[in-house]
């Protein structure tokens, strides 16, 4: 056994769209046919605009164009507004399978479903929440080290312990969050030499907030990752908004959460 859901959205409290729906509405895009669409999906045309009438009475403005007569002969177009819910709900539904998916691991065992569930509704006070990929574990005695791709060109490493890659069920390509207090990173001008246990990031600062006793760095690494440090004044004093700088974070202070 395993479990399984499928994917509805409502209005006004009655179905709107569902995969039958949206399979209809690509394959009147692809063939340009209402009735073409509904041989394609083996069920009859009445059936096929009764589906259609159906999302239309619902939807804000109209999902498809008919055209008759002309050189071609006329046909169905979808609308501007159509091919935006297509596409909000292929995002959805793409969302909702990787949230089944991941209660699945738990097949018919309960406890472990409670787990997974307890897991996924966790929120943290760290300010730094990354969606990373595990790239590698390596399992090193008690300890194991994971790789953890942020994006295509950084990676960072996170030092936890071997029981907890197996009680979390990770592995390589496991959708996990590097998460990281503010407190455990540094900010340096000058990259330092490198070392097996700091994971040593480049990026520009793009904002320095002082309040009495320390500073608040906001880093950039790329246009969709910001980490933001808490930095004491005097080991802060040098740094520039705008400037290259590196991030210093100990492979122990990166906690996997999922």
């Amino acid at each position: 056994m395993k479990i399984d859901g499928r994917f509805w959205l409502t209005k006004d409290n009655e179905s709107f769209l569902g995969s039958g729906r949206i399979e209809l509405l690509k394959k009147i895009e692809n063939t340009g046919s209402i009735n073409a669409a509904a041989k394609e999906m083996k069920m009859s045309y009445k059936a096929a605009w009764e589906r259609i009438n159906s999302m239309n009475k619902l939807a804000d403005e109209p999902l498809i164009t008919r055209t008759t007569g002309g050189k071609g002969g006329g046909g169905t177009t979808l609308t501007p507004y159509a091919y935006e819910l297509i596409k909000t709900y292929d995002r959805l539904n793409e969302v909702h399978r990787q949230f089944i998916d991941r209660f699945a691991e738990a097949g018919d065992d309960a406890e472990h479903l409670a787990k997974i569930l307890n897991r996924t509704f966790l929120t943290t006070s760290a300010r730094n929440q990354i969606p990373s990929t595990i790239n590698s574990i390596k399992i090193n005695g008690l300890n194991a080290d994971i790789e953890l791709a942020m994006f295509k060109e950084c990676s960072i490493t996170s030092t936890i312990t071997e029981k907890s890659t197996k009680n979390m069920l990770l592995h390589t390509d496991s959708k996990v969050y590097a998460i990281i207090k503010s407190s455990d990173i540094n900010i340096l001008n000058e990259a330092p030499s490198p070392n097996k246990n700091i994971n040593i990031i480049e990026g520009v600062i793009e904002s320095i907030e002082i309040s009495q006793d320390s500073l608040e760095v906001a880093f950039r690494i790329n246009e969709n990752i910001l980490l933001i440090a808490l930095l004491d004044k005097e080991s802060a004093a040098s740094l520039k908004k705008g400037a290259k700088a590196y991030a210093l974070i100990n492979t122990n202070n990166i906690i996997i959460g999922l």
